[in-house]
């Protein structure tokens, strides 16, 4: 890899189905794809703008390297935020991407960041 270069993971956001009826127009096996910044929807899938705004706080911090021991790799089911909504989405590592710093942002890396955040 290049030295401006970084790994993310692509995720598949699934709905499964949990203990109640699912009752916001979810269907199990529904899914989306987040590929880099790009979320990927079949043109004849719908999904709940409501869950979708439970599930994009967690899906960057997904997409990234993590220590073994961090919850956020063990844990992958996020319920609708619908109390009364049986449904549950899994989010699945599906493979990797290598992104490039200038590919993202016009903001150069200055001497001595790279790898200050870490």
């Amino acid at each position: 890899m290049s030295p401006d270069s970084f790994e993310l993971y692509d995720l598949k956001v699934e709905v499964i189905a949990g203990e109640k009826p699912m009752v916001c127009g979810h269907q199990a096996g529904d899914f989306f794809l987040v590929e880099g910044e790009n979320l990927v929807f079949d043109s004849t899938r719908r999904f709940s703008m409501y869950a979708l705004s439970a599930l994009l706080p967690l899906l960057p911090a997904k997409q990234r390297p993590l220590d073994r021991n961090d919850w956020m790799l063990s844990d992958s089911l996020i319920a609708c935020p619908d109390p009364n909504c049986g449904a549950r989405f899994r989010i699945t590592r599906i493979g990797k991407r290598v992104f490039r710093h200038g590919e993202c942002t016009v903001v150069p890396i200055t001497p001595g960041e790279k790898g200050d955040l870490q």
